[in-house]
């Protein structure tokens, strides 16, 4: 592959003010770009991955795992809310739970770059299940408060921080290059198809046993995926001289910004998670003021945007690797315009229906980039790359969260979402102007 052709090309000249000693191992750019990747295009072509023994342990514990974060996630939110019906408290919560993704994922993705990452998620998977435990335990006492659910929404961020970069970085441990893609996807699947399940058994479990059932139920299953990541086997990863923290940490950045694609797609994730992925965390205040429904219909709610997601993530595994550049910026103001449709409605079937392509955009948003990032990124900083990019989704949607909640205490809810989705279409034009203006600049050159 020459130098010219402008998804290789990475600038590796740091600025001479700029000393990050001592250098990492030099790693060889990227085996295999978007464009190269395989093009097996079958219908079913995804499930290969399941070929790979640790692979398949992964996927049966997170499967069991995320059904019962997603039960704990809509329980959460009907607490918050039946206690101070409140929106603005809503986007309290959910700033909580994401805020420590955004200040210290970087250095979770450092120590996913240094450490073996199976035994990292021991430790991370065992944290959230005494988290959701001590939620479990408050609640049922009747002792649970509003500010006891903020501060364990604050440690389980914190928990996620590390978490998040650790697990999406494992992926091509587990699967390889050749795979990678393929695998990417069907995580997606699996968190989506939980999605599907979780919430709708979340607002029937709500109203037959009650809240804190649900995060017990939460707290058994992160048994699961303990047990099979106790089952894994890796082999031994190779000794490599690494930076200071603090530096390796500053490398991750200048790295990020030195890639162009790279630095795009994590800005527009950024913008869209900030603005767009926001609208989940006022779904409780749509259902009860907007479309008057109870635990059932916010359950039935969250259960839309679980399908739209899951169909987003089979599409993503379809995209060919010539378009996956292209497939963020699309999916962006797709995810735009569905989020100002949706803020319109004020029918409950109308807005389950409007669900399922803003989710469906979401998740082909998210699955693309990472796809593109994993794919371009060297091997010795895809946990650091991968942190950013989790900084940008997962933290920046707590920042979004308090923006939106306070809009929507002052204009309304609706007014919130429309403004959410003016700023994810704007961003996808912003992009898709930087990569054409980028584009001619190098035909020029040519």
């Amino acid at each position: 592959m020459s130098a010219e052709n402008p998804n290789r090309a990475v600038e590796t000249v740091l600025p001479e003010d700029l000393e990050l000693t001592p250098q990492p191992v030099e790693a060889p750019p990227p085996d295999v770009l978007p464009e190269q990747a395989a093009e097996d295009r079958s219908a079913f072509a995804f499930l290969t991955v399941f070929r790979h023994r640790n692979y398949r342990l992964f996927f049966t514990g997170q499967l069991i795992s995320l059904m019962g974060t997603w039960i704990t996630s809509v329980t959460q939110g009907y607490l918050v809310y039946s206690l101070t019906q409140s929106p603005f408290l809503l986007g309290v919560v959910a700033f909580a739970g994401s805020v420590p993704v955004f200040f210290f994922s970087a250095f979770g993705g450092m120590i996913s770059d240094r450490f073996d990452r199976r035994r990292l998620l021991l430790l991370t998977q065992s944290l959230s299940c005494v988290e959701s435990a001590v939620l479990a335990i408050l609640t049922l006492t009747h002792t649970i408060q509003v500010w006891m659910v903020v501060a364990l929404a604050l440690f389980q961020g914190f928990v996620n921080a590390f978490d998040v970069p650790i697990r999406q970085a494992m992926t091509v441990e587990m699967v390889g290059r050749q795979d990678l893609r393929h695998a990417i996807s069907l995580n997606s699947m699996m968190f989506n198809l939980a999605r599907v399940i979780g919430p709708p058994v979340a607002g029937i479990l709500i109203a037959l046993v009650g809240i804190g059932i649900c995060f017990a139920l939460d707290a058994l299953s992160y048994g699961a995926v303990i047990i099979c990541l106790g089952l894994m086997a890796f082999a031994p990863r190779p000794v490599v001289k690494h930076a200071q923290p603090l530096q390796a940490v500053l490398q991750g950045f200048v790295y990020v910004w030195q890639t162009r694609e790279i630095r795009l797609s994590i800005f527009l994730i950024a913008c869209c998670s900030a603005f767009g992925a926001a609208y989940l965390t006022l779904l409780p205040a749509v259902a009860r003021d907007i479309l008057h429904q109870g635990s059932e219909g916010l359950g039935f709610l969250y259960g839309a945007v679980g399908a739209g997601a899951l169909l987003g993530a089979y599409v993503l595994a379809r995209v060919p690797d010539r378009h996956l550049l292209a497939t963020p910026v699309i999916a962006a103001s797709s995810f735009g315009l569905s989020l100002l449709a949706f803020s319109q409605s004020q029918v409950f079937w109308l807005s389950f229906i409007l669900l399922m392509p803003c989710a469906f955009s979401l998740m082909l948003l998210g699955g693309s980039t990472n796809s593109i990032i994993q794919l371009l990124s060297r091997d010795d900083m895809r946990g650091r790359v991968v942190a950013l990019y989790a900084m940008g989704f997962l933290g920046m949607m707590p920042w979004g969260s308090l923006v939106l909640g306070f809009i929507a205490e002052h204009l309304g809810t609706g007014s919130a979402v429309a403004i959410g989705g003016g700023v994810c279409i704007l961003a996808a034009l912003l992009v898709w102007l930087a990569r054409r203006d980028a584009h001619g600049e190098l035909e020029s050159m040519g």
